[in-house]
């Protein structure tokens, strides 16, 4: 099984259209104020900070490189072959690794795990950028890199994002400048109910550590200049019942 056509076609005329200064695409806020929130709810799970990352939908790569700058190794990988190449030209160093992806083949799944070994995982809105067949796999494809010691973080927009979004793109003016083009090629946000969420990655296996609520901050502002927030949802994840590093966990 692997991804649709369409949804494929759509991610790549995406990436093929963004621009590549900093910022330009909407989710695309600062490591500062996405990964480095995120990676501290994910840390105290950590049971090995060697293994890999992998930064699973990596985009432009602005949050792998940020990854790359405190663990030994982060891997972006895109089902989008114009956003590992955008990746890449963005990552002057090359720090990261960055390559092309299909989450929902299982044998491409299985050889960057048998090229990596056990790692650990970082997802930022892919599921709810999936098309309902899709949501599944990929989370089968997270238990699949973690492993037996790899840990996850996953975050995603809460189903009342796709209410705020709504209104945002019902506004006298239309939709805000960097909504439009997710709009234009066909990507629909939100779509993942929130009691589906967790759900789909204990049928792939995985226990849930600790979870929470978190907004993502984008990159648009309104008119008054405040920051557009939308409602999100995040877990922990790991493919062990026992909570490591001690802590029982947040369930709220």
């Amino acid at each position: 099984m692997s991804v649709t056509n369409r949804y494929r076609d759509a991610w790549e005329g995406f990436w093929r259209d963004a621009p590549e200064e900093p910022g330009s695409v909407i989710w695309d806020a600062e490591p500062e104020l996405t990964v480095r929130r995120h990676l501290a709810l994910l840390v105290p799970y950590l049971t090995d900070r060697q293994l890999p990352f992998v930064d699973l939908g990596c985009g432009n790569g602005s949050q792998t490189r940020f990854l790359a700058e405190r663990f030994p190794r982060a891997v972006g990988v895109d089902l989008s072959a114009a956003a590992v190449e955008l990746s890449r030209r963005a990552d002057g160093p090359g720090r990261a690794e960055f390559a092309q992806l299909d989450a929902t083949d299982p044998e491409a799944v299985r050889a960057l795990h048998g090229r990596l070994g056990d790692a650990n995982v970082y997802v930022r809105g892919v599921i709810h950028q999936s098309d309902p067949a899709d949501r599944q796999p990929v989370a089968d494809a997270v238990a699949h890199l973690l492993g037996e010691r790899g840990r996850a973080f996953v975050f995603e927009l809460a189903e009342s994002a796709k209410a705020v979004l709504g209104g945002l793109a019902r506004g006298p003016a239309g939709p805000p400048p960097k909504l439009r083009p997710v709009l234009a090629h066909g990507l629909a946000p939100a779509e993942v109910a929130d009691t589906a969420f967790a759900g789909l990655f204990r049928a792939a296996g995985l226990t849930v550590l600790a979870s929470g609520e978190m907004p993502l901050l984008t990159t648009e502002f309104t008119s008054d200049g405040d920051r557009i927030e939308l409602p999100g949802r995040w877990v922990v994840l790991g493919a062990s019942a026992l909570r490591d590093a001690g802590g029982a966990g947040r369930t709220d």
